[in-house]
């Protein structure tokens, strides 16, 4: 029966890193439900204690990464409007994925800034701010998943 728990909990995790890429499926939690597959085998590698600071890491991933497009687009000076469009632009592109959730947060920053009055220059730099928190989003949801392979791995080895 262990196999069937390991295989499992193997298949999670290749599908968490996928989601990691892939953002119709959340990479992070995904990942989690692998580990906690390896939980009901008979060797229990894992504390409790460690299981919910790795569900809290896996939550808290998968927040910072709607959150971090608008933060850069604030960063690069983008205004309220313009953060506002990120995140409008991040929840109609989840509608088209996988281009609708990247070029999304971008158009949505973009539209919010030349609404608010800005120059084409000052929209599409708050927009590019808006891309490089996505790529951030992504790099903390892969580097979590990653190492969430690793825990399974260690812990069978």
């Amino acid at each position: 029966m262990d196999w069937i728990w390991i295989i499992s909990g193997g298949l999670l995790l290749a599908g968490g890193v996928l989601g990691c890429v892939l953002p119709v499926i959340p990479g992070p939690p995904l990942g989690f439900f692998g580990l906690l597959l390896l939980q009901l085998t008979s060797f229990r590698p894992f504390e409790a204690r460690q299981l919910f600071l790795w569900a809290g890491l896996a939550a808290l991933v998968t927040f910072l990464d709607y959150v971090v497009p608008v933060w850069g687009t604030r960063k690069f000076g983008g205004s309220k409007l313009g953060a506002w469009g990120s995140m409008a632009g991040l929840l109609l592109g989840l509608l088209v994925p996988p281009w609708g959730i990247i070029a999304g947060p971008f158009l949505g920053a973009v539209t919010g800034e030349l609404l608010d009055g800005k120059a084409w220059q000052a929209a599409l730099r708050a927009g590019f701010g808006s891309f490089i928190g996505f790529l951030a989003g992504t790099v903390m949801k892969l580097a979590v998943s990653v190492y969430f392979c690793y825990l399974f791995i260690a812990a069978l080895v």
